[in-house]
C-alpha cells in the first residue's frame, strides 16, 4: 500500500452530468475490487449525498471538510462509512477558506501531510473556485463528466487553468456520461457518445474508454422513502451502468499499480527537501553570527538573556546580536551626546529604548571629501521612514575617537569595515528588535523573510533618494 493518497478529482463547471453519482459509486467499485485497499471520499460541494451514501448512523462525529482545509489531519477525521469506504464528512462552512487557499497547491500541501493511505476520491463544486483548482492540480486522475455539448464547453477552462501552470494535461480525461443510447445520428457520427468523442478529439481532450449509460433505475437510486443513495453495485445489478463502472474502476486501479510515487507522494518529497534547505540555511545564519557584542565587545554567550537586537549588513557580510543596554546607550550618545553621567540621561534612554524596540534602525555612512556623516534613519516594522538624523563624524576617516561616538564609531567599524581602513561603499547596517527570551528566531524562515522585505524597501528607498 502507498504511503500517500493517490488522488482521483471529479470535476466539471457543468451541474447535472453525473458528477456526485460518479464519485460515490467509484468509491465503492474501488473497495469492492480490492478489500485491503483503503478508499476514502471527500466532497467541496454542500450537497450532502456522500454523508447520506455513506453515514453509519450512530458514529461519534470526527469534524468535516471544513476541519481538513483549516489544517486538521485528514486521517483524524475520516468516518468509517458504509460498503468500508471512509469519508470526511461535508460542511455548508467553506465560504470563509478561500481567503486561506490563495494560492493552487495548498491542497496539496495538506493531503501530503495528511497521513491518508491508499485512494482518496473528491467531488468538486460545478465551477472553477480556487478550491476546485486546488483538487484538480492535487490529483494524479481527473475525470471530468461530459453529457452534451455545453458540458464539453465548458472542459476548455479546466485545460486552460493547466496551460496557465504548466502542468501537465495527461491526468486529465473526459468520460461520457448520462448517454440515452436510444438517440441514434445518420452519418459518421451514430450516437451521442461517438459524437462527444469526436468533438473532443478535435479539441484536444482525451477520453477514457469507456462511458456511463443514461439508466432510470440508476437514477431512481437517490430517491425512496429512507432518504438514502443506494449504491448501483448492489441495487443496479442488472443495468449497463453497471458493468460500465466495473470498466472505469479496472481502470483505475491499473493507473494506480503503475503509479509508484503518487503527487501527494512527490510533493511531500519536495516540501521534506524544501524544509531540510530552510534548515540548512537557518543553520548557515547561526554560523555567522558574530559571537559578542560590536558595542561593549563581551561575549554573547556570557549575558544571552541580553540579546535584545539583532543586526545584519546590506552585504549580508556581518551580522549578530546586539545587548539592548548597550544600543540603547549608543543611541543615547549618538543623537544627543547624553551619557550616564548626564541629568537627563535616564528619561532620554527609556524613551529612545522604547522607541528602538518598534522600529528598524539604519546606520549609513557617507563619505564625502575624506569626512564622513551618519545618515541615521528609524522606520516602523512595516518600511515606512519615522525619524532621519544626519549625525557629523568628527574624526572617524581618521581612526580617532571624539569621546561622544567612540560606541558608534567601533559597531561601524566591525561591521562595515572595508580595504585600507574605510568602509564598504554603499553599505549601510540595519538593527532590529528581537524577543529576548528567543532571539534565534528572527533567523528562521518566516521571520527572516520578513528582515530581508523589510531591507529591500529600505534599499528601494536609499536609491529613489
Amino acid at each position: 500500500m502507498q504511503q500517500y493518497p493517490y488522488i482521483v478529482t471529479i470535476s466539471s463547471e457543468k451541474g447535472g452530468v453525473g458528477k456526485t453519482t460518479l464519485a460515490t459509486n467509484l468509491a465503492i467499485y474501488l473497495k469492492a475490487m480490492r478489500e485491503d485497499l483503503a478508499v476514502t471520499i471527500l466532497s467541496f460541494d454542500n450537497h450532502f449525498s456522500i454523508d447520506r451514501m455513506f453515514e453509519m448512523r450512530g458514529h461519534k462525529p470526527r469534524g468535516t471538510v471544513h476541519e481538513l482545509l483549516m489544517g486538521k489531519k485528514a486521517d483524524e477525521l475520516v468516518h468509517l462509512g458504509q460498503y468500508g469506504v471512509g469519508y470526511i464528512p461535508s460542511s455548508t462552512e467553506l465560504a470563509d477558506i478561500h481567503e486561506r487557499f490563495r494560492g493552487p497547491m495548498t491542497l496539496s500541501r495538506l493531503l501530503a501531510q495528511s497521513g491518508l493511505t491508499g485512494i482518496l476520491i473528491i467531488d468538486t463544486r460545478p465551477d472553477l473556485n480556487i478550491l476546485t483548482q486546488n483538487a484538480l492540480y492535487a490529483a494524479d486522475r481527473v475525470l471530468i463528466p461530459v453529457k452534451d455539448m455545453p458540458s464539453l464547453e465548458n472542459c476548455k477552462n479546466i485545460f486552460a487553468l493547466f496551460d496557465k501552470r504548466g502542468m501537465d494535461k495527461k491526468s486529465l480525461a473526459l468520460i461520457p456520461c448520462l448517454i440515452d443510447e436510444r438517440i441514434k445520428f445518420e452519418g459518421v457520427f451514430r450516437d451521442q457518445k461517438t459524437l462527444l468523442r469526436a468533438f473532443a478529439a478535435n479539441r484536444g481532450y482525451r477520453c477514457v474508454d469507456t462511458f456511463i449509460s443514461k439508466s432510470p433505475k440508476v437514477e431512481s437510486l437517490n430517491t425512496n422513502p429512507d432518504g438514502r443513495i443506494y449504491p448501483i453495485l448492489t441495487h443496479a445489478r442488472g443495468t449497463e451502468v453497471h458493468g460500465q463502472y466495473a470498466d472505469i474502476t479496472r481502470d483505475i486501479l491499473r493507473s494506480y499499480d503503475a503509479t509508484p510515487e503518487s503527487r501527494s507522494c512527490l510533493y511531500a518529497q519536495w516540501l521534506a527537501e524544501k524544509e531540510g534547505q530552510k534548515k540548512e540555511a537557518y543553520l548557515a545564519r547561526l554560523e555567522g553570527l558574530t559571537e559578542h557584542c560590536l558595542i561593549c565587545g563581551v561575549p554573547l554567550a556570557e549575558r544571552p538573556e541580553e540579546r535584545e537586537f539583532y543586526y545584519e549588513t546590506s552585504d549580508r557580510a556581518m551580522r549578530g546580536f546586539l545587548h539592548g543596554d548597550c544600543f540603547a546607550d549608543m543611541l543615547c550618545g549618538t543623537l544627543y551626546g547624553l551619557y550616564n553621567d548626564s541629568q537627563a540621561h535616564n528619561a532620554a534612554r527609556a524613551v529612545i529604548a522604547d522607541k528602538a524596540g518598534k522600529s528598524v534602525t539604519l546606520f549609513l555612512p557617507r563619505e564625502i571629501d575624506n569626512a564622513y556623516t551618519l545618515d541615521f534613519r528609524q522606520f516602523d516594522l512595516a518600511g515606512e521612514l519615522a525619524f532621519r538624523k544626519q549625525v557629523p563624524m568628527t574624526g572617524f576617516a581618521e581612526g580617532t575617537l571624539d569621546g561622544l561616538h567612540d560606541r558608534l564609531y567601533l559597531l561601524l567599524n566591525e561591521s562595515l569595515a572595508g580595504f585600507e581602513g574605510r568602509l564598504r561603499e554603499g553599505s549601510w547596517l540595519a538593527v532590529h528588535p528581537v524577543d529576548p527570551a528567543s532571539p534565534e528566531k528572527v533567523l528562521h524562515e518566516e521571520r527572516y523573510r520578513t528582515v530581508q522585505k523589510l531591507h529591500a524597501m529600505i534599499g528601494e528607498s536609499l536609491a529613489a533618494v
